[in-house]
């Protein structure tokens, strides 16, 4: 298999600095000296102190490192397979590494995925991680940030390697190498090894499991978008909708999910502004429609829905079908996600439907999206895409059998990807599962009000960052299947706690504050 060759590679990393038998850790800088061959390249080994290193935190501000770390950074070529290493290969993937001083190392090695159309590094994700002790890699999904281009243009995508490297290979060409190098540093290989990513990292986190599955013990994919070929068609589908008399305006969109709130909002015995599963809610939109003569707007504000606003939000809650079978082609999105919907109205269309449409399913720029025939074209993006860019081979039996866990988060108000998705998976994985059900490997929490790989303003009062590893190392290395996950960090500000229940289950509530997590159960 390919991950083998990708072993045999790099055991020119452990071949030079004679790693079966290592006597002790070596330096930092030293792991600059290591000839790597196979095309890889280490080209910075630096020593930092501890709050020597700042990146960005997703909240706007900075994120230092708690302790002295050996930050390295480097590169590997690969060919034309997209994943062959190769010294004179056709691409680069640059990545780096943080690994902590013994000291504070929890003998656990981490690789983070990417997100979007990659390019660049997640060194945010990483510097979070590291700070729990992990030795920490991250690459750039095998091109740079400057080839990811535009909406008009993205030169990787016509490369069939990067392209394959961007969800399925980068990850799998990176950890051999980083965790290779971990393993001179500290004179030991990791006790287990795991990754994180959300999004893009949510698909590769899958696209691993399936391709790859000895690379980690343990994996989080969230909010995967691993079904990439029919997400653009689902950003297509929903933008086409929502063009012209059906445009809904952030009032609008506003005005909905005040509406569907106040129907279904107590459906779980609790008023907190939040819908716990908007799957049991059965609001029907066609009662928001305008009577006879009625304005949509009164003094510039919503009052009722056009009947094109109506058939517009009813086909987003839909999702795109097959003209010609009546299929799905993707899930549409749950009531109560309405505040989310203008970014499918006006950028994603753009930025993902249009790019790939053009560069790669039907490589034509000057395609026009719009006469797109969701009949007749869905095989296309089937049969040219799908195999470069998706991750949706419901087979994980390698993966479980050699005792991976897999845990995945998903927002029910995420604006990019339709949250049933990730249920819809679930369901196909487990009906080709070859053992006993009973004998979970993998698990969805679904989260009331979340967003894409976190918090939303349109609901922010709902913490929004998940103690994934939490639930997922006591599973990986003990054995303890989670039943509860902790949700802290809402962005206005409360103390807020939610409890985030693994599927099918929802939090129920018991007694206590509402804002409490401990004051729900999973049932």
């Amino acid at each position: 298999m390919h991950y083998i060759r990708l072993y045999t590679a790099v055991l020119a990393v452990l071949t030079a600095v004679h790693a079966s038998s290592i006597p002790r850790p070596i330096s930092c800088s030293s792991l600059l000296e290591v000839t790597v061959s196979s095309g890889v390249q280490v080209l910075t080994s630096v020593d930092v102190a501890a709050g020597a290193l700042s990146v960005p935190s997703y909240s706007g501000g900075t994120i230092l490192n708690s302790f002295p770390l050996c930050h390295l950074s480097g590169s590997i070529k690969y060919g034309a397979d997209g994943l062959t290493l190769a010294a004179n290969g056709a691409n680069t993937l640059t990545w780096e590494l943080y690994l902590p001083v013994t000291a504070n190392y929890n003998g656990r090695f981490m690789v983070v995925g990417d997100s979007g159309y990659a390019g660049s590094i997640d060194t945010t994700t990483m510097m979070t991680e590291f700070n729990l002790g992990y030795a920490v890699a991250g690459s750039d999904g095998g091109h740079s940030l400057a080839e990811t281009g535009n909406a008009t243009y993205a030169s990787f995508m016509t490369d069939v390697a990067q392209l394959k490297a961007w969800i399925h290979n980068s990850i799998a060409i990176t950890t051999p190498t980083v965790r290779a190098l971990a393993t001179l540093y500290y004179a030991a290989s990791p006790k287990y090894s795991y990754y994180y990513g959300c999004s893009t990292g949510g698909a590769q986190g899958y696209a691993v499991a399936s391709l790859y599955p000895d690379l980690f013990d343990g994996i989080y994919a969230g909010s995967p978008g691993n079904w990439y070929s029919h997400l653009i068609l689902s950003f297509l589908w929903n933008a086409l909708h929502t063009q012209g008399n059906g445009s809904m305006s952030q009032d609008a969109l506003n005005f909905i999910t005040t509406k569907v709130l106040a129907a279904c909002d107590a459906l779980d015995g609790v008023n907190d502004n939040l819908i716990e599963n908007p799957s049991e809610c059965k609001f029907d939109i066609t009662s928001l429609k305008c009577k006879s003569g009625q304005s949509a707007t009164s003094s510039g504000t919503t009052v009722c829905l056009t009947a094109a606003q109506v058939k517009a939000a009813e086909a987003v809650y839909a999702g795109p079908k097959n003209t010609l079978t009546g299929k799905e082609i993707y899930p549409g999105f749950a009531l109560g996600s309405e505040k989310a919907w203008l970014l499918q109205e006006t950028t994603l269309y753009k930025e993902f439907s249009e790019l790939i449409l053009k560069e790669v399913v039907f490589n034509d720029s000057n395609y026009n999206i719009s006469t797109f025939n969701f009949g007749s074209d869905v095989s296309k993006a089937d049969s040219i895409a799908s195999p470069l860019i998706d991750s949706i081979n419901p087979s994980l039996s390698s993966f479980e059998a050699r005792g991976g866990k897999l845990i995945t988060t998903q927002g029910w108000a995420d604006a990019y990807n339709a949250p049933t998705w990730p249920i819809e998976f679930l369901e196909q994985i487990n009906a080709a599962r070859l053992t006993d059900e009973n004998s979970e490997f993998i698990q969805v929490y679904m989260v009331p009000g979340g967003g894409h790989c976190g918090p939303t303003s349109a609901y922010p009062h709902v913490p929004g960052t998940y103690d994934v590893l939490d639930s997922l190392v006591p599973w990986v290395e003990k054995g303890i299947v989670p039943t509860q996950m902790l949700s802290t960090g809402a962005i206005d500000g409360t103390n807020a706690t939610r409890k985030l229940c693994p599927y099918p289950q929802n939090a129920k509530y018991v007694r206590g504050s509402i804002d409490d997590w401990t004051s729900y159960t999973c049932a």
